[in-house]
């Protein structure tokens, strides 16, 4: 189901976006040329947002000074081509509100909350529920920044609960939802919302199955891996703009065969160290350093190359 034609998302809040990695140097410090070529790929790709210090930006990870230099850095480097949100996720709506003027005063455009890292047990669930929805409202509510909200289902410290998350995407100051959930009623429950609100902008999070998503009506693509298969992608998102799902399907399967590759294998053994690496080689980043310190075999490095020989018009197109 798709918006009403005059009520479209902005056209700023739609299409691919990437949740992008960080370059490091090999102290695991920002590395300010791996940036600027970083952000000059993803516009060679045709993505349209960059979202900086996600999960796969190593957001949770970061100094805040290493953070602040990356979002300087993007910022000056993308002269206003994409659409630059940061994460700005922490325990309480005071941290949360300071993070978005940290964000703000750097010049991003958007500011996206995920579930906060650690969450108190109240007395009951119901409790529960109340403090957490009186901490996204408060947040929203004072963002000085247009709001995107990050649903990561079962995969966060903290769960959720769909009531909140109902109540959550009917503030004016939520733009966009990244949809990382793989839960059916979480699908269900966007849809609505957008019903509700057609300005609403829906993003599928989940990068390999894009496709059930973009049936489903969602207005575009959030994907840890834009800064690779952005192009794929995007081949996806117009396929099934044009009613060729056929089209769109088999570019999912090629993504899902690259991006299982450069992460090492169906149970994502070498996570940010394969894409990383991969990054190396299209000659972006200058190490695979990361925060998490994911292995990297050397089998696992082998695939890489041989893949990106075949995918190489793909991945730089």
């Amino acid at each position: 189901m798709k918006s009403p034609a005059n009520k479209q998302p902005e056209p700023r809040y739609t299409g691919v976006w990437s949740a992008a990695p960080t370059p490091f140097n090999e102290r695991l410090e920002v590395e300010i040329d791996s940036v600027n070529r970083m952000v000059d790929h993803h516009h060679r790709l045709g993505v349209k947002g960059l979202f900086l210090a996600g999960t796969n930006g190593e957001g949770p990870w970061l100094p805040e000074r290493e953070l602040r230099t990356l979002v300087r850095t993007v910022v000056k480097a993308n002269r206003g081509r994409m659409t630059i949100a940061v994460q700005v996720t922490d325990n309480s709506a005071a941290r949360i509100i300071d993070n978005i003027g940290r964000a703000a005063d750097d010049g991003a455009d958007l500011a996206v909350i995920a579930p906060p890292y650690f969450g108190m047990s109240y007395a009951s669930p119901r409790e529960t529920e109340r403090r957490l929805e009186a901490l996204y409202l408060e947040a929203v509510g004072r963002s000085q920044l247009p709001v995107g909200i990050y649903d990561r289902g079962n995969y966060s410290a903290v769960v959720i609960p769909e009531r909140v998350l109902a109540r959550v995407y009917r503030e004016p100051n939520v733009k966009i939802v990244k949809d990382s959930s793989v839960i059916a009623s979480h699908l269900v429950l966007a849809i609505k919302a957008r019903e509700r609100r057609p300005g609403l902008a829906l993003f599928c999070g989940y990068e390999f199955d894009c496709v059930k998503y973009l049936r489903a009506g969602y207005d575009g693509l959030l994907l840890g891996g834009g800064v690779f298969n952005g192009h794929l992608a995007n081949l996806i998102l117009k396929a099934m703009a044009d009613g060729d799902e056929q089209a769109a399907a088999a570019n999912q399967a090629r993504m899902n065969r690259l991006m299982y590759t450069v992460y090492g294998g169906k149970k994502i053994r070498a996570w940010l160290s394969g894409e990383k690496y991969l990054l190396v080689k299209l000659g972006l980043f200058k190490t695979h350093r990361n925060f998490p310190d994911y292995p990297l075999t050397e089998r696992e490095k082998a695939a890489i190359d041989k893949i990106l020989d075949r995918e190489r018009a793909f991945l730089l197109p």
